[in-house]
C-alpha cells in the first residue's frame, strides 16, 4: 500500500522509498530487482512473461521495454566485468575447476564445460576472477582461459588448487612455470579411486584415503601414504597406481601452515558455487543457450544472491610455503 511521504509499505512492514516520478521508471528498479529480472531472462523466460511476473510487485511499473532496458544494462556491465583488470588484485591462491550444465546448442540439449576460477586475496576474502564457457576442459581450453587472465594483469598466485585435469596442469606450469605450488583436489582423486575398485571395496578404501588425507601433521600424512601404497598394490593394484599417478601434487596442501589445510585441500569453494547456481536453476532443466550460464551465475553473485566467504585459516595466508620434498612413496 502507498504510505506518507511517497513511500510503499510493503507485507511485513518493510518501508521502502518510492523514488521520484520525474524519473524514467526503469530507473526506479533497485540493483536486487535488476539481478532478478536478468536471472529469470537468463534462464529463458520472455520479456512478457517477466513483465507479467513483477508488475504486481512495483505496481505496475515494470512494462515489456523496462524488462529490455534492464537487460542491456546487466549485459553491459557483464561485458565491462569480463574485460576489467585484475592487476589490483592481491591474490595469493588461485581455485580453478570446470563445471558441465546442459544447454541448447541449434535446438539440442547439449552438455557443455563452464571453467571458473575463484581467487583467494591476501586477507582470505575470496572472490570470482572469471568464469566462460570454452567448450570443454582440454589443454587448449584451459590456456585460452588462464591467458585471458594473464592478459588482464592477474599476478601468479602463490598456491593453486586444480580438479585434476591434465590438460589443466599442463596450460598451468607452462604459463607460470614448473615451480608453481599446485594441489590436486583430494575429493576428485577419492572418486578417481573408487572408480578403479569393485564396490565392495570402496568402504575400505575411503577410510584408509581419509585416514591419510586428515592426518594431523604431515608426517603422518607421508607415513600414511606409504601404508596405503603397500597394501593396495597387493590387494588393488589399480588403486595404488591411482594415486602414484598424482604424485606430490596431492599432497602439496601439507606445506601450508595446517590451520589452512581444510581450505587448500580441494577445489570445494568452486563445487560449492556450482550447487548454488543448479539450485536456482533447477526448474531449467536446459538452459537456451550456452553464453547465458556463465553470466547467469555471474548475475547471481553481483546481485548477492550468492555469498563467498573468507577461507578457513586466512589468519595465516602470509606464511610462506615449507620447501617441497621428493616423492619417497612410490
Amino acid at each position: 500500500m502507498r504510505g506518507p511521504r511517497g513511500r510503499i509499505e510493503y507485507a511485513g512492514g518493510k518501508v521502502r522509498e518510492w523514488r521520484s516520478k520525474a524519473l524514467p521508471r526503469y530507473r526506479r528498479l533497485t540493483k536486487k530487482a535488476e539481478a532478478l529480472i536478468a536471472s529469470v531472462y537468463l534462464s529463458g523466460t520472455s520479456t512478457r512473461r517477466v513483465k507479467r511476473a513483477l508488475s504486481a510487485l512495483f505496481e505496475g511499473a515494470v512494462s515489456k521495454d523496462v524488462v529490455s532496458r534492464t537487460w542491456r544494462k546487466v549485459k553491459v556491465d557483464w561485458d565491462a566485468w569480463c574485460a576489467r583488470s585484475l592487476a589490483d588484485e592481491d591474490i595469493v591462491r588461485l581455485i580453478l575447476d570446470g563445471t558441465v550444465v546442459r544447454t541448447r546448442i541449434d535446438k539440442r540439449a547439449t552438455n557443455v564445460s563452464v571453467l571458473a576460477a575463484i581467487g583467494v586475496r591476501r586477507d582470505g576474502q575470496k572472490v570470482l576472477l572469471a568464469i566462460r564457457n570454452m567448450g570443454g576442459e582440454s589443454r587448449a581450453a584451459w590456456a585460452s582461459f588462464l591467458g585471458d587472465l594473464d592478459a588482464r594483469d592477474l599476478r601468479a598466485p602463490e598456491f593453486v588448487v586444480v580438479d585434476g585435469a591434465p590438460g589443466l596442469e599442463a596450460a598451468l606450469t607452462e604459463l607460470w612455470g614448473e615451480d608453481l605450488p599446485i594441489q590436486r583436489c583430494t575429493v576428485h582423486k577419492h572418486r578417481n579411486l573408487l572408480a578403479h575398485a569393485p564396490k565392495h571395496l570402496h568402504t575400505e578404501i575411503g577410510e584408509d584415503y581419509r585416514d591419510m588425507i586428515y592426518a594431523a601433521t604431515a608426517e603422518e600424512v607421508a607415513k600414511r601414504r606409504k601404508a596405503f601404497l603397500r597394501k593396495w598394490r597387493l590387494k588393488c593394484r589399480a588403486v595404488a597406481d591411482s594415486l602414484a599417478e598424482a604424485g606430490d601434487r596431492l599432497f602439496t596442501f601439507t606445506r601450508l601452515p595446517s590451520s589452512q589445510w581444510k581450505a587448500a585441500r580441494t577445489t570445494n569453494a568452486i563445487e560449492r558455487l556450482n550447487e548454488e547456481f543448479r539450485r536456482r536453476i533447477k526448474t531449467q532443466t536446459v538452459l537456451p543457450a550456452p553464453d547465458t550460464v556463465p553470466m547467469l551465475l555471474w548475475a547471481l553473485l553481483a546481485s548477492g544472491q550468492i555469498r563467498m566467504r573468507k577461507v578457513d585459516g586466512w589468519e595465516t595466508l602470509d606464511q610462506p610455503l615449507e620447501p617441497a620434498v621428493l616423492d619417497e612413496a612410490a
